[in-house]
């Protein structure tokens, strides 16, 4: 009783509501430059080859390590060290947004390249400053429900930009939901102001150059460069099966015969509750178990999830398997990404944790925007139903790695959250 009591406490905290709307701003921006765009890129007649090479734009997603160090080394003058870069980004995100009312996809092509870059690279460097956020102000105790609700706004945000601009498309024209959406940017400025100041227990970087160099060599220093390498490669892997999915479901529908409202209907009502449940649960469940072991559950889940596109290729236009495919995916991600945002956070120091955690997801987001890139042209090859199959055995590779560094009943705490006081943390 008093342990559920102390878990409520832990999710009722103003530091919990601040993450939810964070969550919401970052996962704002990513289907507006990949699913919904897709959408709309599809119902103009831009081919599947191109729309899969679309996922390229998502390229500052896997490098913002690269940028990241500025982030740790400078603070503005303003809301602290994190909140400052996130409530000047987030202004920034909501013109850039705007802008793509003026796109047409048909017309300009690499016009709206160049517009949704430049969302993708400042949605990347939104995700660094409240990723560092996160990992700050985050108790160990508070992880599981940290990530949780976090992933629970991120995801949110996803099935507004995924299932309500959808329904409204076909209500209104595309370029009238990029400017409704870019409205909602409004939250995460709100989030940044109210969100608490995270307890500073180690100093910054002192120059430019230790912020880039001295992160990765306490990375690998503390883990061991065999098992720092196997870590980052199946941060590459881990959600590989599901990307490949994520970037082809909605053509996948729209070409079954779908309508846009059909598949925004489903996405934004049972999918919603799905994904609420899927990220709670998960959250509730890594705290009880563990996140070596939720990242085995939670791995085999997302790859079996995507038998239900498989099975959808098969029955076609079935409004009913629709809604449980879609369902499926929604709560089975939910679940996956509670764990491995978890994880992420568990590998990095306070120090260094804008620079750590986005070396850390931008590897995540390699599977995400560029392994998945020839996924349009794999389809057109193979066919939707042998694409599903691929997409399944390609969430073995990272499931196989668990046993390395996350083992299902360690010894010893694999991967532990660095102590704040530890000698490496001074290098």
């Amino acid at each position: 009783m008093k342990a559920t009591k102390s878990l409520l406490q832990v999710f009722q905290s103003r530091k919990m509501a601040a993450l939810l709307l964070l969550g919401v701003s970052s996962g704002l921006p990513l289907f507006l430059t990949s699913k919904t765009l897709q959408a709309w890129m599809t119902v103009e007649g831009v081919n599947l080859a191109a729309i899969g090479l679309f996922s390229l734009v998502g390229l500052p997603y896997s490098l913002k390590f690269i940028w990241a160090p500025l982030l740790d080394r400078f603070t503005l003058p303003f809301l602290g060290r994190r909140r400052g870069w996130l409530i000047l980004i987030q202004c920034t995100l909501l013109v850039a947004i705007a802008l793509m009312a003026l796109q047409r996809p048909a017309q300009a092509l690499q016009i709206l390249a160049v517009n949704a870059l430049a969302i993708a690279f400042l949605s990347a460097t939104q995700d660094i400053a409240a990723d560092a956020y996160r990992a700050d102000v985050l108790e160990k105790r508070e992880m599981g429900a940290g990530a949780a609700v976090f992933v629970l706004g991120y995801r949110i945000a996803l099935l507004l930009t995924g299932s309500l601009a959808l329904i409204l498309a076909d209500r209104v024209s595309w370029p009238s939901v990029y400017l409704l959406i870019s409205a909602v940017m409004v939250i995460g400025i709100i989030g940044t102001v109210v969100a608490p100041e995270p307890k500073e227990r180690d100093r910054p970087p002192a120059s430019l150059a230790d912020a880039v160099v001295l992160p990765f060599g306490e990375f690998f220093q503390r883990l061991g460069l065999l098992q720092g390498l196997l870590i980052l490669l199946f941060i590459v892997l881990y959600k590989l099966g599901d990307a490949l999915v994520n970037n082809m479901s909605t053509p996948f529908l729209l070409q079954t015969g779908f309508t846009q409202t059909d598949i925004g209907a489903i996405q934004g009502g049972m999918g919603l509750i799905a994904t609420i449940v899927g990220a709670l649960a998960g959250g509730v469940i890594l705290s009880k178990i563990g996140i070596n072991r939720s990242l085995w559950v939670f791995g085999g889940l997302q790859a079996v999830s995507n038998l239900a596109y498989f099975i959808q290729a098969q029955l076609g236009r079935d409004y009913r398997f629709m809604i449980l495919t879609i369902n499926i995916e929604n709560f089975c991600a939910g679940l996956g990404t509670a764990a491995f945002v978890a994880f992420l956070m568990s590998l990095c120091n306070q120090r260094f944790s804008a620079t750590q955690y986005a070396l850390l997801s931008s590897l995540m987001a390699v599977s995400r925007d560029i392994l998945v890139a020839p996924a349009g042209r794999l389809v057109e090859i193979t066919g939707w139903p042998m694409f599903f199959i691929i997409s399944i055995l390609a969430a073995i590779p990272g499931l196989m790695l668990l046993p390395i560094f996350a083992p299902w009943n360690p010894k010893v705490l694999a991967v532990p959250r660095p102590r704040l006081d530890d000698d490496s943390s001074q290098l």
